[in-house]
């Protein structure tokens, strides 16, 4: 067990992408005594896969190498960590994003482009589960991550807004993104693995608090709203809410030009 001495002279912070070993042992780059076919695209995408399949939880090298029918240390040839090897995954998920290219930002009308934006971060985290809890836990500055920050702030500067009120901006529907993606990502990912649709699950877990006594006020409460926003599948019903709230979010940005 490391010294609290130790510890301390660590920087809190460290990244694969700030200690030079990104580019390191890349394909190209292999030993002679390395497994043939092996490289650090190849291990990033088995990582994203087996992330998607079983979950952050469950996920270690020793299980990785299994996948990838080598030994664990055949793949520290080609990071040096766990971590390193997730902020690779975290980045190569980025990197799924469709970006418009500069040029196109700046012609289209910007309310468009940020709902684009907007839609493309949740989808991420939507489709990747194990996205959210690691984009909190590194410093997200892999090319793809900086390419989206980049776009991101491209647009809310084509807004219009004051330049110090930019960040908040950028905070107020970013922030709402990621809390929206990972509810629904989160809720996905359940009700696959009680092997479950999104619909079966609702419908559960609707049986399951009508029939607890002092819920009913709940309940009720809610059931005129539910019925007013429409929404015949648990899909459709994210897409109508996750649209008017992006809605409000755009018109408090106009609300302040």
């Amino acid at each position: 067990m490391a010294k609290a001495a130790d510890r301390a002279k660590r920087p809190a912070r460290t990244s694969v992408w700030l200690e030079g070993k990104a580019a390191r042992n890349g394909a190209g780059s292999r030993r002679s005594d390395q497994p043939t076919g092996l490289d650090r695209d190849r291990i990033t995408e088995a990582t994203v896969r087996l992330l998607d399949e079983e979950g952050l939880a469950k996920f270690s090298m020793r299980r990785l190498a299994a996948d990838l029918n080598v030994t664990a240390m055949s793949v520290y040839w080609y990071v040096d960590t766990k971590d390193d090897l997730l902020e690779l995954a975290l980045d190569a998920a980025a990197g799924e994003m469709r970006l418009p290219d500069p040029e196109s930002l700046s012609a289209a009308p910007w309310r468009d482009s940020l709902r684009g934006l907007a839609q493309e971060y949740r989808a991420l985290l939507v489709r990747h589960a194990w996205v959210s809890p690691l984009v909190g836990n590194y410093l997200n500055i892999g090319p793809n991550w900086i390419k989206f920050s980049l776009a991101v702030q491209q647009v809310v500067r084509g807004t219009g807004l004051p330049t110090e009120k930019q960040a908040g901006a950028i905070a107020a529907v970013f922030q709402f993104v990621y809390g929206f993606g990972t509810v629904q990502g989160h809720y996905i990912a359940r009700c696959a693995a009680a092997g479950l649709t999104p619909e079966q699950y609702f419908k559960e877990a609707m049986g399951a608090v009508s029939a607890q006594p002092g819920l009913e006020d709940v309940l009720h409460s809610s059931a005129d709203m539910m019925e007013a926003r429409g929404g015949s599948t648990v899909e459709e019903m994210w897409e109508l809410d996750f649209t008017v709230a992006l809605d409000l979010l755009v018109a408090g940005i106009e609300a302040m030009l």
